[in-house]
């Protein structure tokens, strides 16, 4: 399956149905925004030394939705911390975002460089209710669902 404009396609349709999804545990969706940041993250430092590297694009990404990420990774301690107490918040995040990073060091399931830089790309600039959490939800699959329900 040529997966070429799949992606901006997928991101397009997520963006379009993400008001009138039914709403998760506000955790449950920091966590996929957060999971979401870190696979990009990872990504760009994996294909950084290939013709695909998007080092610069993850850059404009994280810039251009730092209060959304920052906003997510608020309201994911706070829900750790509900259930942990505070200096077990701080134990579970760390292990959390070790354990997210890890997942995607070996590369991204079925996307490669390409179709993650094109997605990187879109996310930049795409400023509309939901589209990270819609981006999430396509992108991450299975590996997107929440490890405070699911576990790791």
């Amino acid at each position: 399956m040529k997966q070429n404009g799949w992606v901006a396609a997928a991101l397009s349709v997520a963006a379009l149905v993400a008001p009138v999804k039914a709403q998760a545990a506000p955790g449950d969706d920091a966590e996929k925004v957060r999971r979401l940041d870190i696979m990009l993250m990872v990504s760009a430092l994996r294909c950084r030394n290939t013709a695909d590297g998007f080092q610069d694009d993850y850059n404009r990404f994280s810039s251009e939705h730092l209060n959304e990420l920052n906003a997510s990774a608020g309201t994911l301690k706070r829900s750790l911390e509900a259930r942990y107490g505070a200096a077990g918040a701080k134990r579970e995040l760390d292990r959390m975002s070790v354990s997210m990073a890890n997942a995607y060091g070996q590369g991204h399931p079925w996307l490669g460089c390409h179709e993650l830089k094109e997605a990187t790309q879109g996310l930049a600039g795409n400023h509309a209710p939901g589209a990270l959490l819609s981006a999430a939800e396509e992108l991450l699959g299975d590996s997107g669902r929440s490890s405070l329900v699911a576990g790791y």
